[in-house]
């Protein structure tokens, strides 16, 4: 029995492409015996977006398995059976989509890396897998056998049977010569829509910002965190960094008409001065700014947070209208829309207790 390919690094937007051709060829018509399909989606949100096509799927497949992590039961399509996943097992981070007939099968095996693409212009888009795909049958055949392995005992006697049923069917057919050049066309179009998404990043990242500004205003925040859109709580962790700087009354008295311009320059300065391609800065208000940092370790976020401290208090002694000193709070976070409200009341609390770095564990 042939294994899939070795592990490539891959953004989800190519993923997106290769389940959805999974998909397709799931639908399209053909008399090639009963058909299992397995989906897992890591979270509800991920299948709601595609839940027209397997309520599709489901009518044709003689059996349709679904794993998800959710903290309800979910209402899922009829005819499909769930394998509810634990928050901490391997398959709640992989993301998988197989088909498998006596005579077709196609796999996309991808597993989290709970990183992102710096190029990638959306979080959800530049979530970062290590993924392979195959349109061989065997490949498909030996993942069914893992899955039944290992959920097997989490679907109803029934859905059980079915599984196995069509796993029979399999072994009694012999595999179909050709399927290299079904996967060699696969790999072509892959590596085009990479190579097309690549492109488009760098296009649009020379334009991002009409004033070149490097801080986002909340509606590119809304659009690069996901919030409205296809997102999920629970998967890629971002660090949040949320600055309180003085408010211009708090500092010495300064002459002249561009006092609050020349200070808003240097803090901005400063602390996009420590962003990454993937970081975002936002305000949160008019003396509040707050970094998004996806996928930095919240001990790496605290010596972040010490060496703004020391830049800041550097820069300060550069420049007289900017202040020296701020307030700082620290969380790493898998919540989706982002959790400002807890933000805020920490930076309240930090700056009324005087605490320099307050830590959000």
């Amino acid at each position: 029995m042939s294994r899939p390919p070795t592990p490539k690094l891959v953004t989800k937007a190519t993923l997106v492409t290769v389940s959805h051709a999974i998909e397709r060829a799931a639908l399209a018509a053909a008399e090639d015996g009963p058909m299992l399909v397995v989906a897992f989606f890591q979270r509800l949100p991920y299948f709601e977006r595609e839940r027209q096509v397997y309520e599709r799927i489901a009518n044709s497949a003689a059996i349709t398995v679904l794993g998800l992590v959710a903290d309800n039961a979910p209402d899922l399509p009829a005819g499909t059976h769930l394998v509810p996943l634990g928050e901490n097992e391997a398959y709640a981070r992989e993301w998988t989509v197989l088909v498998l007939t006596p005579r077709f099968g196609a796999v996309l095996e991808a597993y989290d890396r709970e990183q992102v693409d710096g190029s990638a212009q959306t979080l959800e888009s530049g979530r970062l897998f290590d993924a392979s795909w195959s349109f061989r049958r065997d490949d498909a055949l030996h993942k069914a056998l893992s899955v039944q392995a290992a959920v097997a005992d989490r679907l109803s006697p029934g859905a059980r049977d079915a599984f196995a049923g069509v796993l029979s069917y399999v072994r009694d057919v012999p595999a179909g010569a050709g399927e290299t050049r079904a996967d060699a066309v696969l790999d072509l179009l892959v590596e085009r829509t990479e190579r097309v998404g690549t492109e488009l990043a760098r296009a649009r990242r020379l334009g991002a910002t009409p004033d070149g500004s490097p801080v986002s205003d909340p509606d590119e925040v809304r659009r690069w965190s996901g919030t409205g859109g296809v997102t999920a709580s629970g998967t890629l962790p971002v660090a949040m960094l949320a600055v309180r700087v003085p408010a211009p009354h708090q500092l010495p008295e300064q002459a002249g008409r561009r006092t609050g311009a020349l200070r808003n320059e240097g803090l901005i300065a400063v602390l996009s001065g420590v962003l990454r391609d993937m970081d975002r800065i936002t305000r949160l208000g008019e003396n509040d700014f707050l970094l998004m940092l996806p996928a930095l370790a919240f001990d790496d976020t605290v010596k972040l947070s010490h060496r703004l401290h020391a830049d800041l208090a550097n820069a300060a002694a550069h420049n007289p209208f900017l202040a020296g000193t701020a307030h700082m709070v620290v969380l790493s976070t898998r919540q989706r829309p982002f959790p400002e409200g807890r933000i805020l009341e920490a930076l309240a609390w930090a700056e009324r207790e005087g605490v320099p770095v307050a830590r959000l564990d």
